[in-house]
């Protein structure tokens, strides 16, 4: 079995890392067969965005069980793999919504500027949709967000019922919430395209006196 992944310092003292569900998840999990992303990067989102950075949430569903697509972040594609499927339609309504084009799918500098690409589920099955839904990841996911919107206002971008369901409640005032169908081919076209959060975003940031995020970066 290999070594249990440690979850960055940030966000360490959350609950389901010190009760023993994540080394309970983590045996059930290291002996099971062909999964990703690799053990390394499934704590990605959460080393690449601290706890303290975060100011706005991108919540995608599982990894992509493509092989080696996986890269530890919401949505986002390898370097240098061109962007398909959802990830396609997200860059078009960044274009269509700020004007700029990022030039591919790796997001990693959207998480470096406190973009938190989060999947409730963090790891997948090779060729198994959603075949990890069981393991028990979404507590983690709900500690995650909770401890974000307790840390103050931020910015929460919700694709599709799954994500709007889980993000319902949230504590703490001031979010920005946007709820929009989900940018996969099936419903993008439903209210996706057109729903311009990427500058709704910056606009929330800059009346706060934040930063505004680079989409194009």
């Amino acid at each position: 079995m290999p070594d249990r992944p440690v979850p960055p310092d940030s966000w360490a003292s959350l609950p389901f890392f010190t009760d023993g569900r994540w080394a309970a998840l983590w045996s059930r999990l290291a002996a099971l067969p062909d999964w990703q992303p690799a053990p390394e990067a499934i704590f990605r989102a959460l080393a690449l965005t601290p706890r303290p950075k975060v100011r706005a949430v991108i919540l995608g569903q599982d990894p992509y069980p493509t092989p080696r697509r996986a890269t530890g972040l919401a949505f986002a594609f390898p370097q240098g793999v061109p962007p398909r499927d959802s990830l396609k339609n997200i860059l078009a309504e960044v274009v269509t919504d700020t004007g700029q084009t990022k030039p591919d799918g790796d997001l990693a500098s959207w998480a470096a500027q406190g973009v938190l690409l989060l999947n409730p589920i963090l790891t997948v099955p090779v060729g198994q949709p959603l075949g990890h839904r069981s393991l028990g990841w979404q507590a983690l996911a709900h500690e995650i967000l909770d401890a974000t919107a307790a840390d103050g206002p931020r910015a929460f971008l919700l694709w599709g019922l799954p994500a709007q369901r889980l993000c319902a409640g949230l504590p703490g005032a001031g979010h920005l919430c946007l709820p929009s169908p989900h940018p996969s081919p099936l419903s993008a076209y439903r209210g996706f395209f057109g729903s311009r959060p990427f500058s709704a975003v910056n606009q929330w940031l800059a009346a706060r006196g934040e930063p505004v995020i680079n989409w194009s970066a």
